[in-house]
């Protein structure tokens, strides 16, 4: 009986690193001031978050401007054809279980505080995102 339940635990265990192993990892890499295209990248990562991939997002240059409790009026002004703004979509995103980071160099070069980003959103450390990019079964969007 032990030898049985040692053999089931094994594979049980073996089936949910597979099955981690089988969930496609999604970072999206977001650069681009231009609100249609900040806000369909948004649309793009919650689609594939809802087909069940993981995201990570990583705001850099000027769409790093999404993560600030006072961002810019193109980043909170709702697009057609939802009435949904760029910041609005990626706080659902973060809602959703998706991870946000601005840039490690955003925050010096924008003269702001950690203090002045959304809940949530902090900076990404450059070996914990190069190794997050080059993790298997991971997908990069950029924009």
């Amino acid at each position: 009986m032990k030898t049985f339940l040692l053999a089931l635990t094994t594979a049980l265990g073996l089936s949910s690193v597979a099955q981690a192993e089988d969930t496609p990892n999604l970072v999206t890499i977001l650069a681009s001031g231009e609100p249609q295209t900040q806000l369909m990248s948004m649309v793009l990562t919650m689609q594939s978050m809802q087909q069940g991939s993981n995201a990570h997002i990583l705001l850099c240059g000027p769409a790093g401007d999404l993560a600030l409790k006072e961002a810019p009026a193109s980043a909170t002004a709702p697009q057609a054809p939802r009435d949904m703004s760029p910041q609005r979509l990626m706080q659902n995103i973060m809602q959703s279980g998706a991870t946000v980071e601005v840039c490690a160099i955003y925050l010096p070069n924008k003269g702001v505080e950690p203090t002045a980003l959304l809940d949530g959103i902090t900076a990404a450390a450059p070996p914990e995102m190069a190794a997050r990019m080059l993790a298997p079964n991971t997908r990069i969007m950029s924009f």
